[in-house]
């Protein structure tokens, strides 16, 4: 699993930092998190291909997270895009950019499919057969969701040298890997666990984006791999914070503590700050594993 970060600054963008978008890479997929301006130029710096980006999930309707989706969808159109573009949003993101469309007349050469989110309770909103997508309802100015990306389990490896040992017929390797025990010509029955082996653990990534400090999400995201968990102020704007309804990096390593994920990430930081060393300063006093996020870092977990 691969996340990169393209923005995640706070507010307007600036020469040097650019407003949330990220990419995570989760079994051989990529999916597009938030869209603020400046995320296809961050696209290419990254070297991230554009046709490979078949899904693209948009938290909220602020500009720092929206904005740059408009002209990322009619790139996609000059580029002779023909593979169909999934956005999942806030109700009225389909007539937001509908209405951008129409009015430029730059409809598009693909077919462009809207799914539009107004459940405060968290739901299933992307699935196949690798990878499961739910909801994590957030507490904002305006209606917010987080996403919970999650590897759905692999099959088991097969133990070449028992099955050999035990004379078992090719026709039952996928039973065994499927979990399936195998009984043998004399009744006998192998157990799964003698036939194979564990599978890697699937992994999972919690995005939760702009969102006051709400314990309510902990259910949803406890024990992912990764969690992104805005950072917007230092405890010193801890009021600020919120009354804007956004997060310290305190209190998203609180978040973390109480899920018991494994790693924490921060972002969406107030550009009033000079640096950002004491984001993972304060996290760490409550959270052992932060990584800052920060405009082109990528992290493999």
């Amino acid at each position: 699993m691969k996340l990169t970060i393209l923005g995640c600054y706070a507010a307007t963008p600036r020469t040097l930092t650019n407003p949330t978008s990220q990419v995570l890479e989760i079994k051989n997929r990529l999916f597009l998190i938030d869209c603020g301006e400046g995320t296809q130029v961050q696209l290419r710096k990254n070297k991230i291909k554009f046709s490979k980006i078949n899904h693209i999930f948009i938290s909220h309707l602020h500009g720092d997270h929206l904005y740059g989706l408009i002209g990322t969808i009619s790139t996609f159109s000059l580029l002779g895009r023909t593979t169909d573009l999934h956005v999942y949003g806030p109700k009225g993101i389909k007539e937001l950019i509908l209405l951008q469309l129409k009015l430029t007349e730059s409809w598009t050469t693909y077919d462009l499919f809207f799914h539009e989110l107004e459940s405060k309770e968290s739901e299933i909103i992307f699935e196949d057969k690798h990878v499961i997508v739910k909801t994590i309802p957030l507490k904002h100015r305006v209606y917010t969701n987080g996403f919970l990306f999650q590897e759905k389990p692999a099959e088991r490896k097969l133990n070449v040298g028992a099955v050999q040992d035990y004379d078992i017929h090719i026709a039952y390797y996928q039973k065994i890997k499927n979990g399936g025990d195998i009984t043998l010509d004399n009744g006998t029955v192998i157990e799964n666990e003698k036939l194979s082996f564990d599978p890697v653990p699937p992994m999972s990534y919690a995005f939760c984006s702009d969102t006051v400090y709400d314990e309510n999400i902990i259910p949803i995201i406890e024990n992912a791999d990764v969690l992104y968990h805005e950072s917007t102020f230092l405890e010193s704007e801890a009021a600020l914070a919120q009354k804007t309804l956004h997060s310290t990096a305190k209190e998203a390593a609180r978040i973390a503590v109480k899920a018991n994920v494994k790693h924490l990430v921060l972002g969406h930081y107030s550009t009033r700050y000079d640096g950002l060393e004491r984001f993972k300063e304060e996290a760490e006093e409550i959270f052992p594993n932060v990584l800052l996020g920060d405009d082109g870092v990528s992290f493999e977990f």
